[in-house]
């Protein structure tokens, strides 16, 4: 059906594993005043569910279906084959942008991407998952989990490109994905200011790493030093005056192994409370650059007749741990990070050289009153933020929605408000029905019925179901039986905080809701059922590389995402640069300041820098390279791993005539880096003791890899990093 009569423009701006009690309007201490500001001339929603990780989200909510439905039941990460799970958005399932382009609309996006299998990220693509392919027609963002918010891994449209200016230079993600998305919307108003226009807004904010201007994150401290005990009590009682959470809820027990805050040590207090200030840090930063959007819009007069959706992906993460990470790339490898370790580096913490995340007992507090995390189908992980504003179109303002809604039904109200039927079919491929119903009727009645009487939900074998008011949920210790699980019982109109399990008492109705959630599964494609994640992240390495060890990067090649590089990880290798024209500077890198590794010559003198974690181990030749053409290289052999050591050999030559060696017991055994490749540069964020980009003067050939066949990694650790980085 075609549009008629005035159309509003749409901005959806999403964060990502922000919990329900952070931003100011639902309770937090942490500065959104943009988020407020939106939400007081709106709605917002205290019932609003997602499905527990952010590639799951991502997928339902593009798609107004549910995740395994369209292909993404767990992480684009990987492909296992199966249809719930391939890690990519099947073409049954129109993305909002290409249910929006027949109708006239520009949609530009801008951020984080995360719906296509990492695999598929690298220069030659496939293409056919990436934003342009899929109904945007502007893009610039990042399409993997995460990404360093001083040196990020950018695609502008189809291909990557360098961030255009440097942490010294004041430069951060999120204030860069704001300036664009103005950028996008600048060149619309001039282009074709009558039509109207999606703009899709992923900030990078707050997912690990933790980074945000030292001022802000100082001025944090100083809020946070209570601890999240406090924290959770004070926060629960702001819920409770604002009514977003009925009167008399209670805060549940603390998640499993979080300790009281009294009972850590002052040294603890003192990291723990660094971390949590640079995740409130780094929200309130990221509200700061969304103002300047909304500023333009104001200023433009689009502000009025734009429908504005914020909201978060899932809820906040447990991924730092019992004791969070200044920098997590030294313990994904094996290195522990004691909190002797912590305090030592912690003025790093929010900077270029960190790679922070909070560790529990924050996730805790900032899903506020709400039990476990993301990843888990209990509130924690699934309630989250929404805040709808559309001054034009709703009436109601500063108020507060209590009907259970889910990411499915962001589609379908947006097509509600435009006045849109969603096509039968596009490009020739008939399209899957929505699962998700329109909210619209809630805007001006508070009254108004729920979009829908089920929702189910499941993420890594943990499962729930939601039906007209009561909630079955089931937590699953990974590697158990499914039989084994214990569901819990809930009756959410009057236990907000899941606190009373009603299981035994209500045996009958916990037993048709469990048969729901069967029927519900196979209809949603998310069965069999399967844990073994470890497994899976095996088996579609295997397929995906399928056994190459042989890799020529030629002298100009453009930037390789980490999931497209050699694979270095546990296992023996060797580095073959071929040199034509002498001089300084780097021949690889691969990483960043918080890991990774670098072949590059100083002062005529061939270097390796191995920096596992941000320890750095150096081997310098020698010997000077000659003044003519050489053919240089780096052997690593890798040792026997013993009581938690991974031990390895490196070895300089130049021509053939080993120039330097070197022993150590730091290798990369899970990840190296979530930051890519470059070949004859050092993009952003040096690896080595050097300024980036430090360009080789010279010439080069040809970079060579050259992997041998003994990899041995430990896949549950590959698995549990993998995890973190979603």
């Amino acid at each position: 059906m075609a549009l008629t009569g005035r159309r509003p423009n749409v901005l959806v701006v999403l964060f990502d594993d922000v919990g329900f009690s952070d931003l100011g309007c639902y309770g937090s201490e942490i500065a959104t005043p943009t988020i407020d500001r939106l939400a007081s001339a709106g709605v917002r929603y205290s019932g609003f569910h997602t499905t527990a990780m952010c590639s799951t989200t991502r997928a339902a909510l593009l798609t107004g279906r549910n995740h395994h439905n369209v292909g993404v039941g767990c992480l684009a990460n990987f492909d296992s084959g199966l249809p719930g799970y391939r890690g990519k958005i099947s073409r049954e399932a129109g993305t909002l942008a290409e249910l929006l382009d027949p109708h006239g609309y520009r949609c530009y996006l801008t951020g984080k991407w995360h719906v296509t299998p990492l695999t598929e990220t690298g220069p030659t693509g496939p293409y056919d998952g990436w934003p342009l392919q899929r109904g945007f027609h502007r893009f610039y963002g990042f399409l993997d989990a995460e990404t360093d918010q001083y040196a990020p891994e950018l695609v502008h449209d189809n291909h990557h490109v360098d961030p255009p200016a440097t942490f010294e230079q004041g430069y951060h993600l999120s204030a860069d994905l704001a300036e664009k998305t103005v950028e996008f919307l600048r060149d619309h108003r001039f282009g074709v200011p009558d039509e109207p226009w999606l703009a899709w807004l992923a900030f990078g904010a707050c997912h690990a790493p933790h980074q945000a201007p030292r001022q802000l994150i100082d001025h944090y401290e100083g809020v946070f030093a209570k601890g999240w005990d406090v924290t959770r009590q004070e926060r629960l009682e702001r819920q409770i005056a604002l009514g977003l959470v009925p009167a008399g809820t209670e805060l549940p027990p603390r998640n499993d192994r979080v300790q009281a805050w009294d009972d850590h040590s002052p040294d603890e207090r003192r990291v723990f409370t660094r971390l949590q200030a640079a995740y409130a840090a780094m929200l309130d930063h990221a509200d700061q650059q969304l103002a300047e959007v909304v500023a333009f819009l104001e200023e433009t007069d689009q502000l009025d007749d734009t429908l504005v959706l914020v909201l978060s992906d899932n809820g906040a993460s447990q991924e730092g741990g019992p004791s969070g990470f200044v920098n997590a790339m030294g313990p994904f490898n094996a290195q522990p990070e004691p909190i002797e370790a912590k305090l030592a580096t912690l003025d790093a913490v929010g900077g270029p050289g960190s790679h922070a995340n909070f560790p529990w007992g924050w996730a805790m507090a900032a899903n506020t009153p709400l039990k476990r995390y993301k990843q888990n189908t209990h509130g924690g992980g699934i309630r989250d933020p929404l805040v709808v504003s559309w001054p034009s179109g709703i009436e109601a303002q500063g108020e507060i929605r209590h009907q259970f809604c889910h990411v499915v039904d962001i589609v379908p109200t947006i097509l509600d408000v435009l006045g849109a039927e969603p096509p039968p079919e596009i490009g020739g491929v008939p399209q899957l029905p929505m699962d998700g119903a329109t909210l619209r009727s809630t805007f001006d009645d508070p009254a108004a019925p729920a979009p829908k009487g089920v929702q189910y939900f499941e993420m890594f074998g943990h499962r729930g179901i939601w039906a007209d008011g009561w909630k079955a949920v089931a937590y699953h210790p990974p590697g158990t039986p499914f039989e084994d699980d214990a569901w819990e019982l809930y009756d959410l109109e009057h236990d907000f905080a899941e606190n009373h399990d009603l299981a035994s008492e209500q045996a009958g109705r916990l037993e048709a809701l469990q048969a729901e959630w069967w029927r519900q599964a196979e209809d949603n494609k998310v069965l069999p059922l399967d844990d073994r994640f470890a497994e899976r992240f095996a088996e579609n390495a295997e397929r995906h590389r399928a056994g190459r060890t042989h890799y020529e990067l030629w002298a100009g090649l453009g930037h390789v995402p980490t999931d497209a590089a050699p694979d270095l990880r546990s296992r023996s290798y060797t580095i073959t640069v071929e040199i034509l024209e002498p001089g300084d500077g780097v021949l690889v890198a691969h990483g960043d300041q918080t890991s990774g590794y670098s072949l590059h010559v100083a002062d005529g003198h061939l270097v390796h820098d191995l920096s596992v974690g941000g320890h750095h181990q150096v081997v310098r030749s020698d010997r000077p390279l000659p003044d003519g053409p050489c053919t240089v290289t780096f052997r690593m052999e890798r040792g026997e791993p013993v009581r938690g050591r991974a031990p390895g050999t490196g070895t300089l030559s130049i021509d053939g005539a080993v120039c330097g060696r070197f022993e150590t017991d730091r290798i990369f055994v899970v990840t190296i880096s979530w930051s890519g490749l470059d070949v004859g540069r050092d993009r952003v964020s040096p690896v080595g003791d050097y300024s980036s980009p430090n360009a080789f003067t010279g010439r080069i050939r040809r970079v060579v890899f050259d992997l041998d066949d003994d990899q041995d990694l430990d896949h549950q650790a590959v698995a549990e990093a993998e995890s973190a980085r979603e």
